[in-house]
């Protein structure tokens, strides 16, 4: 079992979840902790200058991070040491038009956004979270921002049809994800009864009425006012402010460390928030102390990235060319006079693809192939498919073992039954549009893709203690392997 005294990772790694509702929030927060312990921030629209002994991070759509440490002994053409993982998760996001009233009700239409557990969204207590983009009028200019939100209260709902008009419900509970995945968000009298008193002057337009109503036009006719409403109100905005939004639902429930020994966490966005604060945790523990950049010759990197539960094709995703580009704006801050060095650099660089992993379930031992049966408690999973839906080789799982076996951290193997289908990773991605030794692993948990997830308290502590090694202690370990290995 992981030791009591590093319990507070689970603590924190809960409170990261509940601050982090989207891939928005996630990012912000990764943003927050990285600044206190002193990374600065880059942009890519500008020139970077860039220092060895220095860390830093740059994000792009605000819902992908990558954050950086380069070593004091570092030159051009040196290796990258890399954990990768994403923000995302599998929700319902807000259509451009969501504005639905059937039946004496106001709905909210929703998207499926990736391979959720859709069920499970049902008589939940739901709220919206996301981005907001903002006009501002300061001096007769207009300019225009994105803000985060996010409602705390329980908004909405999507009610179960009673099983006394749905008998076939004994035989599995489908859904129509167009017609039966529906959030409520109000009745029409209650909508109405609220706009008379609103008309009646209970709340404030501006000087003119009209012409507010008018530049309001365009949203009202899209959404709800009842939601534009709130939304204004958590943007600290008026309503005819509000120039677009990507908002998705989200539970109210908080995470929570629970079970009789309080050995599970039970949160929404596990997979994959649970890696990216292990890894984004351990590059900054690892980089923290005045000495910890003094021998290291190679660059540590966390690159957290959006998109990969619908396949990272996307400007922000790992189909991008984001992570070649940090490793070549960073080669080529340091490069004088070598011809290649990022070339040479990619084929010294390693990257921990982290995703979270399948754990047998106690109810469904049969999904499990026999001697491939990851465990809670159990550390972390090396994943292995042999039609590389993970990147894993004998020489990278090697690799990550010995990191393990030095600090007598445990580690597990996964294979999918050849008669079950396989998921993937961000790790065959970048693995094949990069050209670099990736190793694909992560923490067992039950109810993936589920509104409500588990794993277990000590996984975390080793994923973190895990990772917080590699970056440590990668240089030396990868120096004593045979270049033609």
């Amino acid at each position: 079992m992981a030791e009591n005294g590093s319990f507070s990772v689970a603590s924190e790694l809960v409170d990261f979840l509940n601050a982090a509702p989207t891939a928005f929030h996630a990012v912000d927060e990764a943003k927050k902790l990285l600044k206190e312990e002193g990374f600065v921030q880059l942009s890519e629209k500008e020139d970077w200058k860039l220092e060895a002994g220095k860390k830093y991070f740059f994000t792009r759509n605000y819902s992908t991070i990558v954050a950086f440490a380069v070593g004091k002994k570092y030159v051009a053409g040196n290796g990258f040491h890399i954990v990768g993982a994403h923000t995302d998760s599998p929700c319902l996001k807000v259509k451009p038009v969501s504005k639905v009233s059937k039946a004496g009700f106001l709905e909210v239409g929703v998207q499926t956004y990736g391979g959720g557990l859709w069920h499970t969204w049902f008589d939940r207590d739901l709220t919206i979270a996301g981005r907001v983009i903002l006009k501002r009028v300061q001096d007769g200019s207009v300019n225009y921002s994105h803000k985060l939100i996010r409602v705390e209260e329980p908004i909405m709902r999507i009610p179960t049809l009673a099983i006394h008009l749905d008998s076939g419900v004994r035989d599995g509970f489908k859904i129509n994800t167009q017609t039966q995945l529906v959030p409520v968000l109000a009745t029409s009298v209650k909508a109405e009864l609220e706009k008379i008193e609103t008309e009646n002057g209970s709340a404030k337009y501006g000087t003119n009425r009209k012409d507010a109503d008018e530049k309001n036009s365009k949203n009202a006719g899209k959404h709800h006012s009842a939601l534009l409403k709130l939304i204004a109100t958590r943007a600290g905005c008026e309503v005819n402010d509000v120039c677009d939004f990507e908002l998705q639902l989200c539970d109210t429930q908080p995470g929570i460390i629970a079970g009789a020994m309080r050995e599970f966490i039970f949160s929404g966005r596990l997979d994959n928030l649970c890696m990216s604060f292990c890894s984004l945790k351990a590059l900054i523990d690892s980089t923290s102390s005045r000495n910890d950049l003094d021998d290291e010759s190679g660059v540590r990197m966390v690159a957290l990235f959006d998109h990969e539960e619908i396949g990272s094709n996307s400007a922000q995703g790992a189909g991008s060319p984001v992570m070649f580009d940090a490793l070549s704006r960073i080669t080529e801050s340091f490069n004088s006079l070598d011809s290649k060095p990022l070339e040479k650099a990619v084929q010294k660089s390693f990257l921990v693809s982290a995703d979270m992993a399948h754990a047998l379930h106690p109810n469904y031992t049969d999904k499990h192939e026999e001697n491939h049966q990851p465990k809670f408690h159990g550390g972390l999973v090396i994943k292995n498919n042999a039609n590389q839906r993970y990147a894993t080789n004998a020489v990278t799982s090697f690799i990550f073992r010995e990191i393990a076996e030095k600090h007598n951290l445990p580690t597990q193997d996964f294979v999918v039954r050849n008669d079950m289908g396989c998921g993937s990773t961000i790790g065959p991605i970048l693995a094949s549009g990069v050209g670099i030794r990736t190793v694909d692993v992560g923490i067992p948990q039950l109810s993936m893709h589920s509104i409500r997830e588990m794993c277990a308290v000590d996984d975390v502590i080793y994923a973190y203690q895990h990772f917080k090694a590699f970056f440590k202690e990668f240089t030396q370990l990868d120096s004593k392997i045979s270049v033609d290995f």
